[in-house]
């Protein structure tokens, strides 16, 4: 099948700390509701592949996917971050980008720090729209298999290919994608970072999707966040799946967020309808 879709629309987004690369997919704000993708730790806005594209033509929604600072094609950002890295992204970054981007009614997609972020966000200082979130692999605290994994990544950045691998995706940020991301994470005292006060505060529909053989992370991250959210969460483990649900399983994992977001566009579509807009 022929995909109607444009090609994404590149353009920037200037904050006060540094300029973001960021993409538009499909229809516009005003249009039609928007799924915003939150990148991984070592991700950025070209390592979601063509999955926003897909899920645009899915359900109808546009989508909005950018690089953070310090990844991919925005600019560099200071190092070390700081262990409320996270807290900062969600309580600070993405609702200016939301405000700057005029996003109204909107889904959150977050993948492993994406996914935090999105959490972060959605329990604290959710923008007006926000109908639902999607969290792929998230993480609500620090574990010893996660710990284990990125200590494993070091050596592979040090030692193999990891990082010509990621350089093709960051160009020039790449040692600040990697260390900034690695060496938080490996911090002794991060290993008491924990963000589960911020799940009883999310008012709208959470999916949790992880693989059953996630490296970074146990079944223990989608209990807590199940078990943390006063409402009911869509809990969904992927067999013989890792750390990438959307990608390794991305003909399984996709009508499962295609569903999801359809059920929140029809409580947008409710909500505008009662609002009279």
């Amino acid at each position: 099948m022929v995909s109607k879709i444009k090609p994404p629309r590149r353009f920037d987004i200037h904050l006060s700390a540094g300029r973001l690369e960021a993409f538009w997919i499909g229809p516009e704000p005003e249009d039609a509701p928007t799924l915003i993708f939150l990148h991984e730790g070592l991700g950025c806005a070209a390592l979601w592949r063509d999955i926003p594209a897909r899920l645009v033509e899915m359900t109808g929604c546009g989508a909005l996917v950018f690089s953070r600072l310090g990844y991919g094609g925005s600019d560099p950002c200071p190092l070390p971050r700081p262990i409320d890295f996270m807290h900062h992204e969600g309580q600070v970054v993405l609702p200016d980008v939301i405000r700057q981007c005029k996003i109204r009614h909107h889904v959150l997609i977050g993948h492993s720090d994406g996914g935090s972020i999105a959490l972060i966000n959605a329990g604290s200082c959710p923008a007006p729209g926000l109908a639902g979130l999607v969290t792929l692999a998230a993480h609500v605290f620090c574990e010893s298999i996660t710990r284990h994994s990125i200590e494993d990544a070091r050596r592979r950045y040090l030692t193999e290919d990891l990082k010509a691998r990621l350089a093709v995706y960051h160009g020039e940020n790449t040692d600040c994608a990697f260390w900034g991301w690695n060496d938080v994470w490996l911090r002794p005292d991060f290993a008491h970072w924990n963000i589960e006060a911020f799940l009883p505060a999310i008012q709208v529909p959470v999916m949790a999707i992880q693989g059953e053989d996630d490296p970074y992370g146990s079944p223990a991250q989608v209990d807590a966040i199940r078990d943390g959210k006063k409402s009911a969460v869509d809990v969904r483990m992927i067999a013989d799946c890792g750390h990438a649900p959307h990608l390794e399983r991305g003909d399984h994992v996709l009508p499962i967020v295609r569903d999801f977001v359809r059920h929140s566009k029809l409580a947008m579509d409710s909500e505008s309808i009662g609002m009279g807009t």
